[in-house]
Order: structure tokens, then sequence, then C-alpha cells
């Protein structure tokens, strides 16, 4: 395996990991939380702009999930 699929799947955990911080907003105030967000925000936000508002939750780190996976698997 090398380096780049390597650190897109460290990507894809750091989005995970983001989603599941999302349901603890007590932790919105922590400095690592801040820079988690902003890290997985740069590829989620581009989607957000896609997807209706009006949907109950966030799915654009599941799309950006896939869309790596898909990258990796044609890699």
């Amino acid at each position: 395996m090398n380096v780049i699929q390597t650190l897109l799947k460290l990507y894809i955990y750091a989005l995970i990991f983001d989603a599941i911080l999302s349901f603890f907003p007590e932790l919105q105030k922590h400095k690592w939380r801040r820079q988690l967000k902003r890290i997985c925000d740069y590829s989620c936000d581009p989607i957000r702009k896609y997807l209706p508002p009006s949907l109950p939750f966030d799915f654009s780190p599941i799309l950006v999930i896939f869309i790596i996976q898909l990258l990796m698997f044609l890699w």
C-alpha cells in the first residue's frame, strides 16, 4: 500500500470521527475539535452546496467517503 492510500484512509477515519463528534456539541469549544472540523469541512463544503438544506442529516461525509473509496478502487 502506498503513502497516498494510507493518507486517504486516515482522512476517511477523520471524517468518521468528525461525524461522530458532531453529536456532542459541548466539544465544539476545544481547539483540536475546531481544527478537525476545519480539515473535514474542506472536502464536505463543496458537496453541501448541492445537497438540499431540508435533509434531516448531513450526508456530505458519507458522499466524500464514497468518492474517496471509489478513487482508491479505480487507482
